[in-house]
C-alpha cells in the first residue's frame, strides 16, 4: 500500500505541471477595418477590412454606389492605400483651386502617397498605381487577395496613417469647371476620372487568435477560460499528490 502511494505521488505532479504549461500560445495576427466615406460628392461606400499575418495581408474591399461607366465601358477604378501623412481624408478647404473638386493632389496632405495599390491581380506596388487594366469595374465590385505587405504599408498601420482612397468620379456631378479641367496626375484624362471618390482611414481592430495550439494544427479553446482549466487542473493533480503523501506518511507511522 505504502508503496503504491509513494509512486502516484510522482507521476501526478508531473502530470500537474505539463497541464499548467500546456495552455495554448496566446500569439496573434491584427486586423484593421474602414468604413469608407464619399468624397466629392459621389454618394458611393464602402467597406475594407485588411487581416496581418507575418508579412502577408488579406483584403477585403467592397464598394456600391461608384460612377457605372466610363466612355461606353465599365469604369475602371483604382484603389490604394495611402501612408506617410496625416492619416486622415481631407476636408473641403483642401479645394485649393476652388473647382469644387479635392483632387488627388489637393488631397495628398492629409492621406499621403500611394504604399500599396489595391489592385484586382498582379502588382500591388505604387508603380501599378494608375493601372487600369487591375482596377475596379463598374458601380459596385469586391476584390478579396492576400499578397505581400511591403515595409511602408505595415509601418503606416502600424502608426494608425494608413489611408484607403478610390478614385473615379461621374463627370456629369461636377461643376463646369472641374468638367472641362485635365487629371492633375494623367493629363490625358480628365480630372474626374483619377480624383477620389470614397476615402477611410484603417484603424486597429481586435487581435484574431489562432485556432489550434502552437505548432500542433490541433483544434484547441483558446482564451483565459482554457489557462484558467489548465491552471485549475494542475492544482487540482497537485493536491491529489501532496493527499497521497500524507497517507502514505500515516500509513508509515502506524
Amino acid at each position: 500500500m505504502n508503496k503504491t502511494l509513494r509512486f502516484m505521488a510522482v507521476p501526478t505532479l508531473a502530470l500537474g505541471a505539463l497541464a499548467i504549461s500546456g495552455s495554448p500560445a496566446m500569439a496573434a495576427d491584427q486586423s484593421y477595418q474602414t468604413t469608407l466615406g464619399q468624397l466629392n460628392g459621389s454618394s458611393a461606400s464602402g467597406t475594407v477590412t485588411v487581416d496581418v499575418t507575418g508579412n502577408q495581408a488579406h483584403v477585403v474591399l467592397n464598394v456600391f454606389g461608384l460612377a457605372a461607366t466610363f466612355m461606353d465601358a465599365p469604369y475602371p477604378h483604382v484603389q490604394h492605400i495611402h501612408g506617410g501623412a496625416k492619416g486622415m481624408c481631407p476636408d473641403p478647404s483642401a479645394d485649393t483651386n476652388g473647382d469644387q473638386v479635392i483632387n488627388t493632389t489637393e488631397g495628398a496632405p492629409a492621406y499621403g502617397g500611394i504604399v500599396t495599390t489595391l489592385s484586382t491581380s498582379g502588382d500591388t506596388s505604387p508603380a501599378a498605381g494608375l493601372d487600369l487594366k487591375v482596377a475596379g469595374q463598374g458601380a459596385t465590385y469586391t476584390i478579396d487577395r492576400t499578397f505581400e505587405l511591403n515595409a511602408e504599408t505595415k509601418a503606416a498601420l502600424e502608426a494608425g496613417t494608413a489611408v484607403v482612397v478610390v478614385h473615379g468620379l461621374d463627370p456629369a456631378t461636377l461643376s463646369p469647371a472641374a468638367q472641362a479641367a485635365k487629371s492633375d496626375l494623367v493629363p490625358e484624362l480628365p480630372l474626374a476620372a483619377t480624383s477620389p471618390a470614397l476615402c477611410g482611414t484603417l484603424t486597429a481592430g481586435q487581435m484574431k487568435m489562432p485556432a489550434g495550439g502552437a505548432a500542433t494544427g490541433i483544434p484547441q479553446e483558446t482564451g483565459t477560460d482554457t489557462g484558467a482549466l489548465a491552471v485549475g487542473s494542475g492544482m487540482a493533480l497537485v493536491a491529489l499528490a501532496g493527499g497521497a503523501y500524507v497517507v502514505r506518511r500515516r500509513n508509515a507511522a502506524a
